[in-house]
Order: structure tokens, then sequence, then C-alpha cells
């Protein structure tokens, strides 16, 4: 479903990005482990257009989206949740899930359809649905970001530090519905620096650092990898 070959990016005279080669296939949930500032959100924003490869390639199916504008990857079914959630906190949850639903604004009936798969997911979204966006505790934000973003109807759906600062409990809570989201048939890419709860729900995995890719392998090969144990599950 998603390719990339030899992608590189640069910020100024910094390149953020070194060669990166990764693929994501149709139905998976695939995990980018790395710390932060290894890269992981600026690969998220080139494959959502956000940012420019100055050289590679990016496939969606069999065709290139390297370089072109987000709306319309949004349009071809490539969504981000982005890390730190990026609600608007005075609207109300209501309006925050329509806005993920613009696409399909003029679709009132699907948008209806679409709202009350969210409510079902997240049944505490219904409850506070008239409620500020920003009234919200951190877990519910989450949970409202993520829904926001499946409102439209993703065929990739990229998430980023899912997990970052919320309690232990609520972040079990949280990779669970990850893992539903992706058995409803969502493909799903996932940048975490949680790595033994990331890999227990995923299919595969890479890990970046400085902007690379150095380690890549199923989800049981980089859990029993003595360096990825070491520098991201602590045993």
């Amino acid at each position: 479903m998603l390719k990339l070959a030899n992608v590189s990016v640069n910020y100024g005279q910094f390149q953020a990005l070194k060669d990166i080669n990764l693929e994501v296939g149709q139905g998976e949930l695939v995990v980018l482990l790395g710390a932060n500032g290894a890269g992981k959100s600026t690969l998220f924003r080139t494959i959502s257009g956000l940012s420019k490869p100055v050289n590679g390639e990016i496939y969606f199916g069999d065709e290139q989206i390297g370089g072109k504008a987000p709306h319309k990857l949004v349009h071809k079914g490539i969504v981000q949740c982005a890390e730190g959630r990026k609600l608007f906190p005075e609207m109300t949850v209501f309006e925050n899930l329509k806005m993920g639903g613009y696409v399909f604004r003029s679709n009132k009936s699907l948008l209806k359809t679409e709202l009350e798969g969210i409510y079902d997911l997240f049944p505490i979204l219904k409850d506070k649905r008239n409620q500020p966006a920003g009234s919200l505790s951190g877990g519910q934000q989450q949970m409202l970001a993520i829904g926001r973003a499946l409102m439209s109807k993703p065929k990739l759906l990229m998430l980023d530090e899912p997990s970052l600062g919320l309690a232990p409990l609520i972040v079990e809570q949280m990779f669970t519905i990850i893992e539903q989201i992706n058995s409803s048939g969502t493909t799903v890419l996932l940048a975490e620096q949680n790595a033994n709860a990331a890999l227990q729900v995923s299919n595969r995995g890479y890990v970046i650092e400085n902007g690379r890719i150095v380690l890549s392998g199923t989800r049981d090969e980089l859990f029993n990898n003595d360096q990825v144990r070491k520098a991201y599950i602590g045993a």
C-alpha cells in the first residue's frame, strides 16, 4: 500500500531523513520505533505532504505521491493523527469530529454514519459531545484526536505518539483501540517510543535513529532483539 524508496528530507543544511526505505502492506499494523528527535514526526510529515523530499520516491498503491499537497493526500485516504493531538480546544467534541469529516461535508448521511461509528468506538465522546475539547482529560483528548482522524475514512491511518503523556491504564486501553481499528480494516502506521506496548499489537516494525532506518523485522524479531530491548524496553 505504502512504499518509501530512498527518501531524504532536508531542513536547510540539516538532513532530517536519510535514504529511508519503508513499506506498509494493505491491512498491516506497522510500528516505527525511535527516541524523541529520531525523525519519526518528520517521516510522517513527509508522507502526509507537509514536508517535501529532496530525493527518493513515495508510492501509495501504484501512484507516486511524493510532494503532493496534503489535502489531496487526505482525499486519497492518507490521514495523520499528529503528536500533541492538535485539537481545537474551544470547539466542542462534536465540532472537532465534524472538522475531521470535512472532506465529506456535502454528504450528510455519510457524516452521520461515520459519527455514529466514532461514538460506538469511543462512547465517552458521545457523552461529552457538547463539551469543549479543552475540558477533556488527556486520554479523552487522544480518543478525540483519533476519532477526528477516522472521520475522513482513512485507508492509511498514521498515529504519531498516541500514548505520550497518558497514564499506564489509559495507554493499555489506547493500544487495544488501535488494534481494534486495524482489525476493522484500516491500515495503521504507528510511531511510538513505548516499544513494549506497540510491538504487542503490531505485525512488523522499523527502528529509526538520527533520520535513518537502522533495523527492521517482525514483531517477534524486534521484541527479542537485544539492541531494541536495551534501548526501548529496558530489559
